[in-house]
């Protein structure tokens, strides 16, 4: 079992699920959600697209699904809409969005990670209580990132727009702390599970 608990999901992987958001956020500077906007909503879709022929159910691109809808809704809004919608705060509206559906995740029972991790597993893991409680974990540790991100950003972007290092290091760190966790915490778990059957021996 620790084999089957011990298969982690790539980091790309990751990389790609925020994809549409790191391109919005290089894109929409100075308070301009237009171009931004459009290039999430083209890459969201390109994504959807691909992880569908894939073979990947809803319930493993969350944040996918997630993305495509607020970039949607952003670009329609920002081609429509003169001055740009949430003017210099869109990067931390952004990753609030992303905030939201982490916690939503969690409220109902469905941590985003859950769909991700079990194409990492066998099958009769899914429905292990360990399972769920990594997941969970884990989830709320990417949910904890994008609000304290999300924070930091609106912070930053009201008292010191300038701070182009500043709002890029929250920006990098935001995604890279919580999926360090996400590759090391199963290995964590892995070590304890390994240690209990030990000393159980």
């Amino acid at each position: 079992m620790e084999r089957r608990l011990s298969k982690e999901l790539p980091v790309l992987r990751y990389v790609l699920t925020f994809l549409p958001w790191i391109v919005f956020s290089v894109l929409s500077t100075n308070g301009e959600a237009r171009y931004g906007a459009g290039a999430g909503l083209l890459v969201s879709i390109v994504l959807l697209v691909a992880d569908r022929r894939a073979g990947r159910g809803w319930d493993e691109i969350v944040l996918e699904l997630s993305s495509g809808v607020f970039f949607a809704a952003l670009a329609l809004v920002a081609f429509t809409v003169t001055p740009a919608p949430f003017g210099a705060y869109g990067p931390a509206v952004s990753v609030g969005w992303l905030a939201l559906t982490a916690w939503g995740s969690l409220a109902v029972r469905r941590p985003f990670t859950l769909g991700m991790a079990r194409r990492s597993t066998t099958p009769e893991v899914h429905a292990t209580e360990i399972f769920y409680r990594v997941n969970a974990v884990i989830t709320t540790v990417w949910a904890a990132a994008f609000t304290l991100s999300a924070v930091a950003l609106a912070l930053l972007l009201a008292f010191e727009p300038q701070a182009t290092a500043a709002l890029v290091t929250v920006k990098v760190c935001g995604l890279a702390l919580p999926a360090l966790f996400t590759v090391r915490y199963p290995r964590i778990v892995r070590a304890r599970y390994n240690a209990a059957r030990y000393n159980a021996a």
